[in-house]
C-alpha cells in the first residue's frame, strides 16, 4: 500500500465544509470520489484538520492509501481533470508510511481577511468580511499579540465542541492593512472549532473601539465564551499553511 500526500486549494463557498456529512456535499467527498474514479478504489482521505462550511484553503494537506501503481504525475493530472473549478490538487506525491496529515502536523497558519470600505465589493464578496466603518488596525494588532503563548482559549471555543481541553499554543500573530484589506494571520499548534472566527469577532470590537486591548485580554483570561464578541462569518477565513 502506498501512502500518498496531497496539497489542495479550494473555494469553500459552495460546500458544507471539508468533512463528509449526510446533509450536504463536502470537499472531502468530492476529492475521494474523483481520486477513486482514477484508482478504481474506495478512497478515504485524512486531512490536517476540518474547515467549516464556507471556509477556504490555500494549502490543505491530506493523505490516502492506495494499491494503485499509477505514477504521481499522471494521477495528479487525472484527478484535476475531473475536479470542479473550485477545487484543485496542487501537489501529489508518495510519502513515508508513517506520515499522517493530522497527527504529523506541527502547526497550522490561518489568515482572515476583512474588506474595510464604505462600499461593498463585487469581487471580494466570497473571500472577505465586509465592514464599512474604519477600524483601528494598530489596536487590533496589539490585542492579537496577547494571544501568543500557551493559553486556555475557552472564550473563543464554540459550545458543544468535542475537544478534550481548550489549551493551545499560539506561535505568532499579525494584523496588517494593504489597500482596503485587513489581514489577521495566526499560527498555532492547534485550533478549536470556530476559534479563529471568534477571535476575529472580538478583534473587530477592538477595531471599532467597543473594547480595548486590555479588555480583550480580560475576556480571554475569563475563559467564558459568552463574554466574547460575535463569530465572524466564514468567507473571510483561509487555511494558509500546514507545517510538519
Amino acid at each position: 500500500m502506498r501512502n500518498v500526500m496531497i496539497v489542495c486549494e479550494y473555494d469553500g463557498t459552495a460546500y458544507h465544509g471539508w468533512q463528509r456529512q449526510p446533509n450536504g456535499i463536502s470537499i472531502q467527498e468530492v476529492l475521494e470520489k474523483k481520486i477513486g474514479t482514477i484508482t478504481q478504489e474506495e478512497i478515504r482521505l485524512t486531512a490536517s484538520g476540518r474547515t467549516d462550511a464556507g471556509v477556504h484553503a490555500l494549502n490543505q494537506v491530506a493523505n490516502f492509501r492506495t494499491k494503485s501503481t499509477i505514477g504521481c504525475g499522471n494521477l495528479l493530472k487525472g484527478v484535476n481533470s475531473l475536479l470542479p473549478e473550485d477545487i484543485v490538487v496542487k501537489v501529489l506525491r508518495d510519502t513515508d508510511k508513517e506520515f499522517h496529515a493530522r497527527y504529523s502536523a506541527k502547526s497550522k497558519i490561518y489568515v482572515y481577511r476583512i474588506f474595510n470600505n464604505p462600499v461593498r465589493s463585487a469581487l471580494y464578496r466570497n473571500c472577505s468580511w465586509h465592514l464599512r466603518a474604519p477600524l483601528d488596525v494598530d489596536a487590533m494588532g496589539q490585542a492579537a499579540k496577547i494571544l501568543e503563548g500557551m493559553h486556555d482559549f475557552s472564550s473563543f471555543c464554540a459550545s458543544g465542541g468535542d475537544a478534550e481541553d481548550h489549551i493551545r499554543t499560539v506561535i505568532d500573530t499579525s494584523v496588517h492593512m494593504k489597500g482596503d484589506i485587513i489581514s489577521f494571520t495566526i499560527e498555532a499548534n492547534g485550533f478549536l472549532r470556530y476559534m479563529v472566527r471568534n477571535i476575529v469577532g472580538l478583534l473587530v470590537d477592538v477595531g471599532r473601539e467597543i473594547t480595548t486591548p486590555t479588555g480583550f485580554k480580560e475576556i480571554m483570561v475569563a475563559m467564558d465564551r459568552t463574554r466574547a464578541g460575535i463569530t465572524a462569518p466564514p468567507q473571510g477565513l483561509f487555511l494558509m499553511e500546514v507545517r510538519y
